[in-house]
């Protein structure tokens, strides 16, 4: 889960490394513990970049939409099972839902399937 002020990691090759989560677009929020909305796997975010490559499209401070395809925070699946990565991780996209960059580095959770992002499911190496 990602909310407002996290930090997480880029997940293709569009230029950008570090990215700061500013606003949750339609994520949840629960009563009592948690009053910010928080972003789960397939929820968009718009992000700054924080650490950008050098000579890249994309520069620090450019603000981006982008997807979660990785969260750090255990999430149950239907069938019973829990998925869990190392650390949380997004991917840029354009207005259309398209993403920014040619290449995804490392594994994308299934559930972005059924949130129709089908290019970046196509473009993963592994889907968890």
């Amino acid at each position: 889960m990602l909310q407002a002020e996290s930090r997480c990691e880029v997940a293709d090759n569009s230029g950008a490394k570090i990215a700061y989560v500013i606003r949750v677009y339609k994520g949840s929020t629960a009563s009592g513990k948690f009053t910010r909305q928080t972003a789960g796997v397939g929820d968009r975010v718009l992000i700054s970049v924080k650490k950008a490559l050098p000579g890249g499209d994309i520069k620090e401070g450019d603000m981006s939409k982008a997807v979660v395809v990785r969260t750090s925070k255990m999430r149950r699946r239907k069938d019973g099972s829990h998925i869990r990565f190392d650390s949380s991780a997004v991917v840029l996209i354009n207005d259309d839902g398209n993403p920014k960059g040619t290449r995804i580095f490392g594994p994308v959770a299934r559930e972005l399937r059924e949130r129709n992002y089908m290019k970046i499911v196509s473009l993963a190496p592994e889907v968890l």
